[in-house]
């Protein structure tokens, strides 16, 4: 019988079940429990920790809905093989690195990865004269700690942006400048009380920050998606102390959050005293329709914490991304984090005010939505004119991305066959609370880092890959 014995402090923040979920989900990452093995029974696994058979239960239940392992009949919990493999750095993986996986990057020639952006038209020469000027200018500044909120002119210019850009109404003291957008949830989750220990969130939505959620200890309740957005009937019917949500391009389905639905959730919100978590991850780039204010632009009781990062509109390297809390949370803000220093660096913070103070922000997302309203065009064409009537497109109104169902097709087959034929595409299921939950025939195709020709071949080589004996 497989055996394990993972250290679990009771006395840690984090609760026992999650302890036990993450030593498993680590171990069967790395491949020392492996694809098939049958996991110790909930009773006898309860006896061997000393910890009860629901502390068990709920760590099994949450690896079968992340997919890990999988209940089978007469038989127990099973490992189920992993989608793709978590590479760690460990001396395992570095002995077994398989000169395969670097032959099959090399195969890949047209990359639709979501995340990437336009390198090409990236003002470098602008941003290295930035760089230069905040090193010139009051040098001692920067190579000593930041400002625990950061750079107050950056704030400062982010206050005005945001206000002309999105309707967001701030003051540089609501903005904390965060390393990432992972890094300020982390913030978010310590600065509110959860009583029940969870946190609503759209299903599918944003992988990343679910796993922020559940390594805070949070139980993550998923949330349903209709045709025009988060179904706000569900919300309402549990409870739930924040709610995270990606109303201007829901990620990764694309839909555009109606208006009425807005002021039904901030409703929702300010009857039950709850917070609404807005990620405005990619609003800079709207291709259909006329602008919809973001929910903290419409927020008149100060429920709405506001996400934006600069990874979409500006450079991912960068790492910066910002926190616009409500009045009411900052002096909780300033107790909680009184000892924090500043995570993102004071260089890059103090060279993008000079970039945003300039003028030349504005100017860089203007060309950007047209370079990227172009690829999008081109997208859509091309996926029309090659393979228009086996195919559906979700998600077009806005973003980075768009997702495609292909009728009758696994997703599993659909990037087998795009990877074979040197084209890399990506299944949704990470995206979802159950792996197995998705629609199987679904694909998101990425165009930030492509060119428009090779959009076009890209998406001729999965017509070949995917339909070869279609001669329309």
């Amino acid at each position: 019988m497989l055996e394990f014995t993972p250290l679990l402090i009771k006395e840690n923040s984090i609760p026992i079940y999650v302890q036990l979920y993450q030593y498993i989900r680590q171990k069967i990452e790395e491949g020392d429990i492996p694809e098939g093995a049958l996991l110790p029974s909930i009773r006898y696994l309860s006896g061997h920790l000393h910890i009860s058979k629901n502390t068990v239960e709920n760590a099994y239940q949450q690896l079968a809905a992340e997919g890990y392992a999988e209940s089978k009949p007469r038989s127990g919990l099973v490992v189920m093989p992993l989608e793709q493999p978590v590479v760690l750095p460990s001396s395992r993986n570095i002995r077994q690195k398989p000169k395969a996986a670097e032959d099959e990057k090399e195969n890949i020639i047209y990359d639709f990865r979501y995340g990437d952006i336009d390198v090409k038209s990236f003002p470098m020469q602008t941003w290295k004269r930035c760089l230069n000027q905040a090193l010139t200018d009051e040098p001692e500044q920067l190579l000593l700690s930041n400002h625990g909120k950061g750079d107050i002119g950056l704030r400062t210019e982010l206050s005005d942006h945001l206000f002309q850009a999105r309707g967001v109404l701030s003051s540089p003291e609501q903005i904390i400048i965060c390393s990432g957008t992972q890094q300020a949830l982390s913030l978010m989750i310590q600065l509110l009380s959860f009583e029940d220990r969870s946190v609503a969130m759209e299903n599918p939505g944003y992988a990343g920050a679910r796993s922020v959620f559940i390594n805070h200890g949070l139980t993550v309740k998923p949330i349903r998606l209709e045709q025009d957005g988060i179904d706000i009937e569900q919300l309402k019917r549990m409870k739930a102390r924040a709610v995270y949500i990606t109303p201007s391009h829901q990620f990764p389905y694309g839909m555009v959050l109606p208006i009425q639905k807005r002021l039904s959730l901030l409703e929702w919100a300010n009857q039950h005293d709850s917070y609404i978590i807005e990620d405005d991850y990619d609003s800079e780039f709207r291709y259909q329709g006329r602008p919809i204010p973001s929910l903290k632009a419409l927020d008149a009781k100060d429920n709405v914490i506001y996400l934006g990062t600069f990874s979409k509109s500006f450079l991912p390297a960068a790492r910066l991304s910002y926190i616009v809390l409500p009045q009411k949370l900052l002096d909780v803000y300033d107790h909680t984090f009184i000892n924090y220093s500043q995570s993102a660096s004071p260089i890059i913070q103090k060279a993008l005010y000079l970039f945003m103070k300039e003028g030349y922000f504005k100017s860089h997302i203007r060309k950007m939505r047209k370079i990227y309203q172009k690829k999008h065009q081109t997208l859509i064409q091309a996926l029309q004119k090659q393979m228009g009537r086996h195919i559906e497109i979700i998600g077009q109104k806005a973003g980075l991305h768009l997702l495609v169902n292909v009728k009758d097709r696994s997703a599993q087959e659909l990037v087998d066959k795009a990877q074979a034929a040197g084209v890399r595409v990506y299944d949704t299921s990470p995206y979802w609370i159950n792996p197995k939950e998705p629609e199987s025939s679904m694909v998101i195709l990425g165009f930030g880092g492509l060119s428009e020709e090779e959009i076009e071949e890209g998406i001729c080589q999965l017509r070949k890959a995917w339909f070869p004996f279609d001669t329309t």
